[in-house]
C-alpha cells in the first residue's frame, strides 16, 4: 500500500495512468464490454463498479481541458436520450471531484466500440450494470504540489 493513493489503482492501473500521454484515452468499461479482443492494454478489476473505478481514477487523472467532451459514454440503443443509472453515477464522481462542469458526451455503440478500440488502455470492472462505460481524454499536469508533513513539535510550542 502506499498513502494518499486510492486502494483500487493497482499497480497495472497505475502503470498505465502513468504512460499516458496528453491527449490519450482510457476506458472504464461494464463486465460485458468485449474489452478483452478491443484493448492494446487490458486492466481488470473485476471486484469493483464501473463508478467506484471512475472515482478512484479522478483522484489522479487530469481530464483534457482542451477536449470538449473530454468524457464519453455509450449511447442506450434506441432510446439515445435515456441516462442509464451508471451514467448518473459518473456525473455524481465528477460533481465530487470538482468537475461538474465538464460535459459527459454520448457517443452511438459502434462509435464507442471504434473508440475504445483505439484507446490507450481498458479498465475492465465488474460492473453488471449495462451501460457502464465511460472514455476520458487525459489532460496535462502543470505543477507539483507536495503535501507537507506537519511540524510534529508545532503542536507542542
Amino acid at each position: 500500500m502506499l498513502k494518499n493513493i486510492h486502494p483500487l489503482l493497482a499497480p497495472d492501473l497505475l502503470h498505465a495512468l502513468a504512460a499516458m500521454g496528453h491527449g490519450d484515452e482510457i476506458g472504464i468499461v461494464d463486465a460485458n464490454f468485449p474489452a478483452a479482443s478491443l484493448a492494446s492494454r487490458l486492466v481488470e478489476l473485476r471486484g469493483a463498479s464501473s463508478p467506484d473505478v471512475l472515482d478512484a481514477i479522478l483522484t489522479l487523472f487530469p481530464l483534457d481541458s482542451g477536449s470538449e467532451p473530454a468524457a464519453h459514454t455509450m449511447q442506450v440503443i434506441s432510446h439515445a436520450a435515456v441516462v442509464p443509472e451508471p451514467v448518473m453515477d459518473f456525473a455524481a464522481a465528477f460533481t465530487r471531484h470538482g468537475l461538474a462542469d465538464s460535459e459527459i458526451a454520448t457517443l452511438e455503440r459502434q462509435a464507442f466500440y471504434d473508440r475504445a478500440a483505439r484507446a490507450f488502455a481498458l479498465v475492465r470492472t465488474g460492473e453488471l450494470r449495462p451501460y457502464g462505460n465511460i472514455l476520458l481524454t487525459k489532460g496535462v499536469v502543470n505543477r507539483y504540489e507536495p503535501i507537507r508533513p506537519k511540524d510534529p513539535g508545532a503542536a507542542t510550542r
